[in-house]
């Protein structure tokens, strides 16, 4: 994968009740559930760049684990209608923090689900073994 083909993702969990849940957030074109993810930045380490993307597009701050848990491909529709095959690697987010408002608030819905739920929500094959294969 060249320069360009790579992003970063957070994978934001909590327990809640007794369960691991995961955060999923609807994308801006398609309403479709996915994680926060987002291109790389130069000032910030892969792992940085997931928790940036996972304050902004979620509005949800943790502690980012640098280990990463998987990676998964999707093809992102570019506004030109050209496709372009993406791999995304993906940091898990342990979440203390939701806030009430955060920069993509009025784009996107944000919602809890249990591990089992997210994977089924979640239309991406690699991105569904990454969720139910994820131990905190």
């Amino acid at each position: 994968m060249g320069k360009g083909r790579v992003q970063y993702g957070a994978l934001p969990w909590r327990i809640a009740e007794g369960e691991l849940q995961v955060m999923l957030i609807t994308t801006r074109r398609t309403g479709r559930w996915m994680i926060p993810k987002g291109w790389p930045m130069d000032d910030r380490a892969p792992h940085e760049a997931a928790a940036q993307e996972a304050y902004e597009e979620a509005g949800v701050r943790g502690r980012i684990d640098p280990r990463l848990v998987g990676a998964f491909h999707y093809d992102k529709v570019r506004k030109s209608g050209e496709t372009k095959r993406l791999r995304v690697d993906v940091y898990p987010l342990e979440v203390v923090e939701e806030l009430a408002d955060w920069p993509e608030a009025h784009e996107r819905e944000r919602r809890w689900l249990a591990q089992g739920d997210a994977a089924e929500a979640v239309r991406e094959p690699e991105l569904k073994m990454v969720i139910v294969g994820f131990r905190p």
